[in-house]
């Protein structure tokens, strides 16, 4: 076992040491192309100024708009809560008006009962008497 053991080990220290390599090649490329592209010489493009200065105008005016809609909406929104309180306001004088309409009839038909009442000669009881004593009155 001894002998196998040592093959084994031998297997694994040859595995380690391709993998070292490999990693160490692999390092040297990728330093080799770092400082190649670090080297290279670039181009740096000029932003052209002359076509943008309408986003600067155009992100203003679009918040102004929006301010102005906001407030305009605002506004609106007032003048409706105020219209529906006054017509509100209308509908209930015009309801305390019919009912003191109706409690003025009331009042005044209740009078007039009384009133009838008051000046009738006979009685309600004694008017079936009084209508006979009309009809013999007038024979």
């Amino acid at each position: 076992m001894n002998r196998n053991e040592n093959t084994a080990g031998d297997f694994e220290h040859q595995m380690d040491g391709d993998l070292d390599q490999a990693l160490s090649l692999f390092r040297k490329n990728v330093h080799a192309w770092a400082d190649g592209e670090m080297s290279r010489p670039r181009a740096i493009a000029q932003p052209n100024r002359g076509i943008h200065h309408w986003r600067p105008a155009a992100a203003w005016s679009l918040g102004c708009a929006l301010i102005a809609g906001m407030a305009s909406g605002t506004i609106y929104q007032q003048h409706r809560l105020t219209v529906a309180s006054q017509i509100r306001v209308q509908q209930e004088a015009e309801h305390q008006k019919q009912l003191a309409a109706q409690k003025a009839k009331e009042e005044e038909d209740l009078l007039a009962k009384v009133d009838s009442d008051i000046s009738r000669e006979v009685p309600s009881a004694m008017e079936p008497l009084a209508q006979l004593m009309a009809e013999d009155e007038s024979k």
